[in-house]
């Protein structure tokens, strides 16, 4: 069972990462970019010459490994689900560079035994030539096995609404059979993504696409729709998964323009007509 207090106090040593252009390059290959050939607005985060990052690849960056699996955490870590995702964007990414990543854990919420736990956890992303915030990742972890930890009893902050009415806009982009294998090259090696087996002994019909790997195809569009594919345009991303989806369907992003900069977006996959990822919102420059 998960131990409050270790888990609160947890100390995260820094997490110095270095990255150059064949990395981000290969991120923006992983989430799909240059799947038409002839699209040259999705060019400048194709081609070293005039390379833009994705913004999402800051989500990959300064990660704490698995620390949850330490057994003095008391997490049933085997049990977690990634919940929820976000990125604060404070200046576009380098296009390489060195970073280093502060992790911290922010909250514990106690569902109820039985119920599980929610674990809330941020990383700010800081240039270590610089010094500068580059951006600052949110994130919440479902653990189906804690519930009951103890955490104080507390309301899990109220998702975004999306307006009920027709969404503004409708991006849809297909993904690659492989492109779970091209995206796991960016450092989530789980072979839930690569092997049939072991997918499957998880649960899943096959393989499926990596969280962060779909978040980045969000945010993909979010650039593409609202800010004119300039990355430096978009503030802050966040919302929440709700199922998985298999390389090679078809991701489709429905924007809301809610105004002030502000797009709430949901994000199903056309073939099943499934919700992969919702109560999203996006702020924009």
């Amino acid at each position: 069972m998960l131990n409050y207090d270790t888990v609160m106090t947890w100390d995260f040593p820094e997490a110095c990462q270095s990255y150059d252009k064949r990395d981000a390059i290969l991120y923006a290959l992983g989430l799909g970019y240059g799947h038409d050939p002839m699209n040259e607005e999705e060019l400048p985060f194709l081609l070293e010459d005039r390379l833009q990052v994705v913004p999402s690849f800051a989500a990959v960056l300064g990660g704490p490994g698995q620390w949850m699996a330490d057994p003095r955490t008391g997490i049933n870590w085997v049990k977690s689900l990634h919940g929820e995702q976000g990125l604060r964007l404070f200046r576009p990414l380098p296009a390489s560079g060195t970073v280093i990543g502060r992790n911290r854990v922010v909250d514990v919420i106690d569902k109820g035994e039985g119920k599980g736990a929610l674990l809330m956890l941020e990383r700010d992303i800081i240039d270590a030539a610089t010094g500068d915030l580059l951006a600052t990742r949110t994130s919440t972890s479902f653990l189906r096995g804690d519930g009951g930890c103890g955490a104080p009893a507390k309301e899990q902050p109220r998702p975004h609404a999306v307006p009920e009415r027709a969404p503004d806009i409708s991006h849809a982009m297909a993904t690659r059979p492989e492109a779970a294998l091209i995206y796991r090259l960016s450092g989530d090696w789980n072979p839930i993504h690569a092997d049939p087996a072991l997918a499957i002994k998880a649960g899943f019909d096959r393989p499926i696409l990596h969280g962060l790997c779909t978040f980045g195809m969000i945010v993909r569009a979010i650039i593409a729709k609202t800010c004119g594919n300039d990355p430096a345009q978009l503030r802050e991303i966040a919302g929440r998964f709700s199922a998985p989806a298999y390389p090679g369907e078809t991701i489709t992003v429905d924007i809301w323009d809610e105004g002030n900069g502000l797009f709430g977006f949901e994000t199903r996959i056309a073939e099943r007509n499934v919700l992969i990822f919702r109560n999203g919102l996006a702020r924009v420059a």
